[in-house]
């Protein structure tokens, strides 16, 4: 997964519904907000008195408007506005969140380890070469509007994700599965040759190309999920506005009020229905630290998820409080370059830019936190991996490549430009502080004018899946514990590739590390291919590893466990 929002693809059109102010005065919220920014402004001489007025105004605004209906169990921040809800096209952090509450697959992760445990598949058997898993579906599992969900509308789903026609970045991971990439390429046109097999309504058998380890958790990933076909054939690309809206998941769509909320209703009918904590869920956008914040602190919002929602200048402060958890998990921040655009074609200039960025200024003077700088690409951590180390901080070595590639001291070097998202405030506004920083960087060491550009995050997406750009700010945030989570991410075919980069060694590495039986012999094979990636060809650079972040105070919050993957699933979080 990129940036914690992203995602490209049409946006469907959501259920519009705009509330209505409430005349009372200041409610108890706004007063408790009040206080908490007077004893901050008084601990912090910093806050200017700007900003500080801007809170109070936020903080009477976004408590005293809302619309009278049932209240929620749990009120969730989780950035800014979906781009969608369809789990097949989706790929930015917050919508998945959302779709994993709406859509069941065959798997879902644990919300303690992150590990794949049964969902719609109560079991499952696999061969033992292990390419063959026969999943046994639940026969008390229904459509929130009472249908049966069988092995067809697994199939139906699948193929849906699998169509170029659906447009989804992660159509590849379904390419494990025999002749499922064959298909997406129009190489065959037989769909009975595609792995994927409904042997009677409750008896699914998949056949992969090879035994794959992480197979179990791309069944639990939005992808793979299973969605309404019957639904999706009437609506079409409108089919998240049907009402009812048929979902597999331990959720119903409440409403979808666009800049305002998403409201998630328990599904009387979920198989798992016993086990889903909280009636109402109320799953609030902004992209703003300081509304962030102030929700919180003035008892509106009971979680807040991820780092970029808390105010930078305030940081220090809040890290010592016990409801402010740090934690580490499997995430890069990089950038990527656009090798279809001279002179990025050329890996000298590449690998250049790569060693005239000093990370661990980086990390020291802007992030402030407990990231790490990344000389390589795949997260420590990872499992049954140990990464290569990359190019290191060389300015020296990068003026005499430039200069090889004919640019010396950065004579005659093109317009370039580096590209980032626009954000609110913060800790999100931390993209345009790197920006400036690596533009001074390569200033210093290579003598070379970048611009930054800074645009809205749908464009920006858009923008660079079209590879209109020269070098981008990018993120991965891994989508289960394993290093191909990070390395298919720039294979040939990997929608997710984004700078035009195609190498066939890396790409035949990648896949021969993928049928690999051997546990140690499937490491070194990965270690080779990001070697490519980060050290020879380098269409990327990556910058630091993420510290995950978050708040919520565990004696009024349970069912939030901390994990290497960030997995949270909202059918098992409560309000105590």
């Amino acid at each position: 997964m990129h940036f914690p929002t992203r995602a490209p693809g049409e946006i469907p059109r959501a259920r519009f519904c705009f509330p209505r102010c409430r005349t009372s005065s200041a409610s108890d919220s706004t007063q408790r907000a009040l206080g908490f920014f007077i004893r901050l402004a008084r601990s912090r001489i910093t806050l200017n008195i700007s900003r500080f007025a801007g809170l109070l105004i936020s903080a009477f605004l976004l408590t005293s408007c809302g619309r009278r209906e049932p209240p929620a169990n749990l009120i969730i921040i989780n950035g800014t506005e979906p781009e969608s809800l369809d789990p097949h096209i989706v790929t930015g952090i917050p919508e998945m969140r959302i779709t994993k509450a709406l859509f069941d697959g065959l798997t879902k992760l644990d919300p303690r380890m992150a590990r794949p445990i049964p969902a719609l598949a109560e079991r499952w058997d696999v061969s033992p070469d292990g390419r063959v898993y026969t999943f046994h579906l639940r026969t008390n599992a229904v459509w929130s509007t009472g249908e049966p969900i069988t092995t067809e509308d697994v199939v139906w789903s699948w193929m849906r994700a699998l169509s170029p026609a659906t447009a989804g970045d992660y159509a590849g991971q379904l390419f494990y599965i025999k002749g499922a990439e064959d298909w997406y390429g129009g190489k065959i046109n037989d769909p009975a040759q595609v792995g994927i097999q409904a042997l009677d309504a409750y008896r699914l058998r998949v056949e992969l190309n090879a035994p794959l380890a992480f197979f179990l958790d791309l069944c639990a990933f939005p992808t793979l999920a299973v969605v309404p076909r019957t639904t999706i054939e009437e609506y079409g690309d409108r089919w998240l506005h049907a009402n009812p809206l048929s979902t597999s998941g331990a959720f119903l769509l409440g409403t979808w009020r666009v800049n305002d909320k998403v409201r998630l209703i328990r599904s009387p009918l979920y198989w798992d229905a016993a086990n889903t904590a909280s009636e109402i869920i109320d799953v609030l956008p902004t992209g703003s630290p300081n509304t962030a914040l102030n929700l919180y602190e003035t008892g509106v919002a009971d979680i807040v998820w991820d780092k970029d929602l808390v105010p930078t200048e305030l940081m220090d402060v809040l890290i010592k409080r016990p409801d402010f958890h740090s934690f580490i998990y499997l995430g890069t921040y990089f950038y990527r370059f656009n090798v279809t655009r001279p002179p990025f074609n050329d890996a000298r200039v590449r690998r250049a830019f790569a060693m005239a960025t000093d990370k661990p200024r980086i990390t020291t003077k802007l992030t402030k936190g407990a990231e790490k700088p990344a000389g390589h690409f795949v997260p420590d951590g990872v499992a049954n991996y140990d990464p290569p180390h990359g190019l290191p901080f060389d300015p020296g070595q990068a003026r005499k490549l430039l200069a090889e590639a004919g640019f010396p001291g950065g004579k005659g070097f093109p317009r370039t430009t580096y590209t980032f998202f626009s954000a609110a405030a913060g800790g999100a506004k931390m993209h345009g502080k790197i920006a400036v920083e690596l533009q001074q960087m390569w200033r210093d060491s290579l003598g070379v004018e970048v611009e930054l550009r800074q645009i809205e995050r749908k464009i920006f997406y858009s923008s660079q899946s079209r590879l209109e750009y020269d070098i981008s700010a990018s993120s991965w945030i891994g989508d289960y514990n394993d290093a191909n989570t990070f390395l298919d991410l720039f294979t040939s075919t990997s929608g997710n590739n984004r700078t035009g980069w195609k190498n066939s060694r890396y790409d035949v590495l990648i896949h021969e590390a993928n049928q690999q039986t051997d546990m140690k012999r499937r490491p070194e094979i990965f270690r080779r291919a990001e070697l490519i990636l980060i050290a020879e060809e380098s269409p990327i650079v990556p910058l630091y590893f993420y510290a995950g972040f978050n708040y919520y105070n565990p004696e009024k919050i349970g069912g939030v466990w901390t994990n290497i993957l960030d997995e949270h699933p909202m059918q098992y979080i409560y309000k105590k």
